[in-house]
């Protein structure tokens, strides 16, 4: 079980039983102690970085990670920074001495 905010990072192990799925493993790991302002109802889930849901059932060593919200869309971050790069180049200085 993994989780993040920019300050912490905490991992832990945690054993359920077969057929177990990802909420019941978020419920039975008690990570919601150690983070209370955690919203599982409406975190995004993952197994190693691939998305999932609360219902996937969970397979031996599978570590589960909990997503916080994004803070910016990385396509519009991207657009962004493509186009302050052109709007350099155009008014960069040709002078080179």
């Amino acid at each position: 079980m993994a989780y993040a905010l920019p300050e912490k990072q905490v991992i832990l192990a945690v054993n359920v039983e077969l057929g177990t799925t990802i909420g019941g493993a978020i419920v039975q790991s008690g990570i919601m102690i150690e983070f209370p302002e955690l919203d599982i109802e409406h975190s995004d889930v993952g197994i190693f970085g691939k998305a999932a849901t609360m219902t996937t059932v969970l397979s031996d060593g599978d570590r589960v990670e909990i997503y916080r919200p994004l803070i910016a869309d990385p396509k519009e971050v991207r657009r962004k920074r493509a186009a302050e790069g052109k709007a350099t180049k155009k008014g960069g200085s040709t002078d080179k001495g």
